[in-house]
């Protein structure tokens, strides 16, 4: 589960990506709100803690602007205001629930965890991408009527490029999702999942492909035939 930090003081933003981790999330942090939105546009993350008071943007503006562009993401509001109008402000916006500081642990763990539950009484079993269809289930890569199954590795790969809706994901970030602190991997690892995913969208005749900006990274793009 990846979890988003968006906080601008950088040493409860980096604590609580610590509290995170040891519950063995995987965390990261922005620390203003433009970087913060950015971030979160990306797919790449499951949740957010939020805190309110952004440089760049607030945070309920950041929320705002996710639900806007039909970002559903669950959002943990996290700051030091406590009067009710903040906290109904905040759930307006479009957060999920709502913290003040300062905060223990465990309630934090248990509210995330709550929500990444109540995300998933929702989340569709199928992801798409043209004519693509990855069963998130079962780890299958179909197109019409044909299908493919993807090893582990393979399906988190193509998960992300999916989730990406187009955006271009880094080597670095797959190496982080995808292979996490396994030391051993390195962009060879990735150049070498990508060239597996090409020949099985390949064999499925699909249209979809993966193209590879030089110095950026990878992204889905449909043939116009």
């Amino acid at each position: 589960m990846n979890i988003l930090v968006v906080e601008d003081e950088r040493n409860l933003a980096d604590a609580i990506c610590h509290i995170l981790e040891d519950a063995s999330f995987n965390a990261e942090a922005a620390y203003d709100g433009k970087a913060g939105l950015a971030s979160a546009q990306s797919g790449l993350y499951d949740a957010i803690v939020l805190d309110v008071m952004l440089p760049g943007m607030n945070g309920f503006d950041l929320v705002h602007e996710l639900r806007r562009t039909g970002n559903a993401i669950p959002v943990l509001m996290l700051t030091a205001r406590t009067a009710t109008t903040d906290k109904v402000e905040g759930l307006d916006a479009g957060a999920d629930d709502y913290m003040t500081k300062p905060f223990e642990a465990p309630e934090l763990l248990a509210r995330l965890r709550a929500l990444t539950r109540r995300k998933g009484d929702v989340i569709l079993d199928v992801a798409t991408f043209g004519d693509l269809k990855l069963d998130l289930n079962t780890h299958d890569l179909s197109c019409e009527s044909r299908s493919v199954h993807l090893s582990g590795k393979e399906f988190e790969v193509m998960r992300m490029l999916m989730s990406s809706n187009s955006r271009v994901v880094s080597k670095q970030d797959l190496l982080t999702r995808v292979w996490g602190m396994d030391g051993e991997a390195s962009e060879n690892s990735v150049e070498a999942y990508i060239s597996f995913l090409r020949k099985k969208i390949n064999h499925l005749h699909s249209k979809v492909l993966i193209t590879t900006l030089r110095m950026l990274g990878y992204r889905l793009e449909v043939l116009d035939q």
